[in-house]
């Protein structure tokens, strides 16, 4: 197929707006699938994704379509996530790209989420055409979303395509207007070789796949080729491209310029691969890499430990397997007295965590735990030196800390006007404050807030949309770091801190969060023969205390009359047997109350 022909788009749009449903029309149309091999959701390939309804990883896909001016085109899909967690996954399909269909729900309208994804666009100089769909809806406003087109994303609303995937309504004009709009790849076909890695999967038989955009040059089975970021070189042993049914990588004779499709070459280990990297020949040498996309760093820690310590090896290698299909999962070993061997966990958000410990437990058939989630610290010390801190154990002593910072999030909420109010309070409580405010349209108003990133890990989302009614959305960027009174929360069982309790919170929060953290391990640590005390401590200082009641034999039973001392004295003979057992003995916890806790938090 010539480079004049070929068109690479990509579908972006916020969470549960059609993209995936367009992509199996689009698929349907263009002849890919079959009828026999139609199903809902036909590219998300992971059991999770059909389950949850989601896309989490960016499926590659080539179409032939024959259009209305009797020319056949070779389209290049890319189905992109909507999950604000899953934004690395859409700035790489858009890197690949020259142009993006923008999904707009006509019932719903432009929401956080779509405005993110249209500034990454347009920072990447994609084509933008913009579709409004669900259009058979009942609840539909078709001239509320144009108006919104314009005024809060600057697109004129009479390019926007109407359209309705399930229905089937607009899909040809969308097609044609891919190969009208959307400009086709320009590169060398005799130049050096340059293909962007956008992103790889492992196959235990082939090795590594790596997912190439061809910019100039082109590549085929038998090419020596490095990756520039690495310096490594290999030998290609197979290349092609994505189809949606059996088989998925159909064999090439080779990829030129403007091809999306995968190479196999003898790449054995995960680390191998960066996504992002430049992939070369090394006959031919690219003077200079592809400008590619910034690597995001994580947000989100945790650690993740094996519940049987001997599985450790196990999990390393399914970590290592995973980062290779997800270059933004990030691990390193720790170790915990409580928990043994395991992993300190980066991830980009909460569902993004969620996503990674589920898929170790279904693909990989591992039993494991995490840690509550944390951020990283930035800790000034009083001689100068900036630490950052992802564990609370990793916290120096309070005495050589000058100021601890937090990282901080700029928050875009949208939502309806008559939430505002508790929106608000709910800001105020997570130690967040309100920048500016900014009316969408009659119905609809815009929150700009920052917020403490730790602050919004857990439930912020979930409350968000309880109190919206569902109608709240919201899209978050890095702002930074900011100087705040925060201090490490000890959780101690007899006397001796519990390391996997451990937790940096802000002082005006730290003992409502001890005392639900004792009440807790109160319920779940299982009685032993003498009192156990359950307390939260901030440095030497105890802020919160709960009591586990002791067993208690009746040693007074073998007693059937006589004098009382006699009773007194076994009494007090148990009394001190008890205090000096509570002096040496230790307290087990066992595995399934921090199953227990660190579910709950």
């Amino acid at each position: 197929m010539p480079q004049s022909r070929t068109r690479n788009f990509c579908i972006i749009a916020h969470i549960d707006h059609g993209k995936t449903t367009l992509s199996d029309r689009l698929l349907a149309f263009t002849g890919t699938t079959q009828k026999r091999e139609e199903q809902e959701q036909l590219l998300d390939a992971m059991d999770l994704e059909r389950e949850r309804g989601i896309t989490i990883k960016a499926h590659p896909i080539a179409m032939s379509y024959k259009a209305r001016d009797g020319q056949t085109y070779k389209l290049n899909l890319m189905d992109t996530p909507g999950h604000v967690d899953f934004a690395y996954e859409v700035s790489r399909s858009l890197a690949a790209c020259e142009g993006a269909l923008l999904i707009v729900d006509a019932a719903q309208g432009v929401e956080a989420q779509t405005v993110a994804n249209v500034h990454l666009a347009t920072e990447q100089k994609l084509t933008l055409i913009p579709v409004i769909n669900k259009i058979d809806l009942p609840n539909s406003d078709i001239p509320t979303v144009k108006r919104q087109l314009e005024d809060i994303l600057a697109i004129p609303g009479e390019e926007a395509i109407m359209a309705s995937a399930k229905a089937g309504i607009g899909i040809e004009e969308i097609l044609e207007a891919i190969v009208e709009r959307i400009p086709p790849p320009h590169g060398h076909t005799t130049g050096a070789l340059r293909a962007l890695v956008f992103d790889s999967a492992f196959d235990t038989y082939r090795g590594v796949i790596v997912y190439v955009r061809v910019v100039d040059g082109s590549i085929k089975a038998g090419d020596p080729v490095k990756m520039m970021a690495t310096n490594r070189g290999y030998e290609v042993k197979e290349v092609g491209i994505f189809r949606p049914q059996q088989p998925k990588l159909l064999v090439q004779d080779k990829l030129g310029p403007g091809d999306v499709g995968y190479v196999i070459a003898n790449i054995k280990a995960s680390s191998e691969v960066k996504v992002g990297d430049t992939l070369t020949s090394t006959r031919n040498l690219a003077p200079e890499p592809l400008p590619g996309f910034h690597e995001i760093q994580p947000m989100v820690f945790t650690g993740i430990y094996p519940i049987n310590t001997a599985d450790f090896e196990h999990l390393k290698a399914a970590m290592a397997k995973l980062q290779l299909n997800d270059s933004a999962f990030q691990f390193m070993p720790e170790s915990s007295v409580a928990l043994g061997f395991g992993f300190r966990c980066g991830f980009l958000g909460l569902l993004h965590m969620e996503i990674i410990q589920e898929r170790l437990r279904r693909e990989y058939n591992m039993d494991i735990i995490a840690t509550y989630p944390s951020v990283i610290y930035e800790v000034l010390r009083t001689n100068g030196e900036v630490l950052h801190v992802d564990n609370p154990e990793n916290l120096p002593d309070p005495s050589v800390i000058q100021e601890i910072r937090e990282p901080i999030v700029r928050c875009f909420i949208m939502l309806p006007n008559e939430y505002i109010s508790p929106i608000l309070q709910m800001i105020m409580d997570k130690r967040g404050e309100v920048k500016h405010t900014e009316s969408l349209d009659t119905k609809r108003v815009m929150l700009t807030t920052e917020l403490p990133l730790n602050e919004i890990l857990v439930d912020f989302v979930d409350k968000m949309k309880s109190i919206t009614r569902g109608y709240g959305s919201m899209d978050y960027e890095q702002a930074g770091y900011k100087t705040s009174k925060l201090v490490k929360l000890d959780m101690l069982v007899n006397g001796e801190p519990v390391d996997a309790f451990s937790s940096i919170v802000h002082r005006d929060k730290a003992e409502a969060r001890g005392r639900a953290l004792a009440a807790k391990l109160k319920d779940v640590i299982p009685t032993q023969l003498y009192q156990v005390a359950i307390q939260a401590a901030i440095g030497g200082k105890i802020i919160a205390r709960e009591s586990v009641s002791a067993q208690r034999k009746d040693v007074t039973a073998k007693c059937y009359g006589g004098d009382i001392s006699r009773k007194r004295k076994l009494l007090e003979k148990q009394k001190e047997g008890k205090k000096r057992m509570k002096s040496i003995g230790r307290v087990n916890i066992p595995q399934e109350a921090f199953i227990e806790v660190l579910k709950t938090n």
